[in-house]
């Protein structure tokens, strides 16, 4: 049997790297998706079609996580047109990179904004629903920068720390009606975005690591069925690293 199977699962900001990755694995396990993303609605209609042939429901919402009430009326959305929902993965991210000294206000705020607030936003948007049935998986996308910082990424680093604060403390008030919530810190994974950098560069984060590789998005995805399955019910306000072994 699939480890998903008969769940429902929403992923925030999948149409590319980490979260097409989850979205990928997810639908093969047998989990109805619905995913959002920004802008790009030819990847989104791409995913929604690569994935269409596994035999559950797959779909794409063009949706900004960071807006309050879009939130919401995704979740409302997804509950019409799924009639249900067990799974929320907070994936969406940004990074505005630069030294504390070079770093406006502006690139501060929408890091926080994208990056933290969505997970608020999100998982109050859920919620109710969570709660009504007495079981639900939130799971958050989080960083080894969250956990260790990192030159020129105060901004980033600030947001994916609070999501770990955030996420413990949702474990201890919702952990009493069955609904858990986990994040995974993912160290240097090999996307579309590092797929920019130069092969030097690359080279020279694998050396870096314990295992001497980058990880890929499916080994993200993995964490994310475990913590989404029936597999983890005992497990709550965790941080599980896949790093390779970088934080060791």
């Amino acid at each position: 049997m699939k480890l998903l199977e008969g769940k429902t699962a929403i992923i925030t900001g999948a149409s590319r790297g980490i979260g097409r990755g989850i979205a990928k694995v997810f639908v093969a396990q047998g989990c109805a998706v619905a995913f959002t993303y920004s802008s790009n609605k030819e990847a989104a209609d791409s995913l929604a079609k690569e994935l269409s042939t596994e035999g559950v429901l797959v779909k794409g919402y063009q949706s900004n996580a960071a807006d309050f009430d879009q939130a919401q009326q995704l979740v409302d959305q997804v509950l019409q047109d799924f009639g249900s929902l067990d799974i929320l993965i907070n994936n969406a991210g940004v990074t505005k990179d630069n030294l504390l000294m070079r770093m406006s206000e502006e690139d501060f705020d929408s890091v926080i904004e994208i990056n933290l607030k969505s997970i608020f936003n999100m998982t109050k948007a859920v919620q109710r629903t969570f709660l009504k049935q007495r079981k639900g998986s939130l799971i958050h996308m989080s960083s080894v920068v969250g956990v260790k910082g990192n030159a020129g990424q105060a901004n980033y680093a600030a947001s994916k720390a609070g999501i770990i604060g955030f996420s413990k403390s949702v474990a201890l008030e919702l952990g009493s009606r069955n609904i858990r919530s986990n994040v995974i810190a993912p160290g240097f994974i090999e996307t579309e975005m590092t797929a920019k950098l130069s092969e030097e560069v690359v080279q020279g984060w694998r050396e870096g690591i314990p295992l001497k590789r980058g990880g890929q998005p499916e080994d993200v995805a993995n964490v994310c069925v475990f913590l989404a399955s029936d597999l983890s019910s005992y497990i709550t306000g965790q941080v599980i690293h896949v790093d390779g072994g970088m934080l060791t």
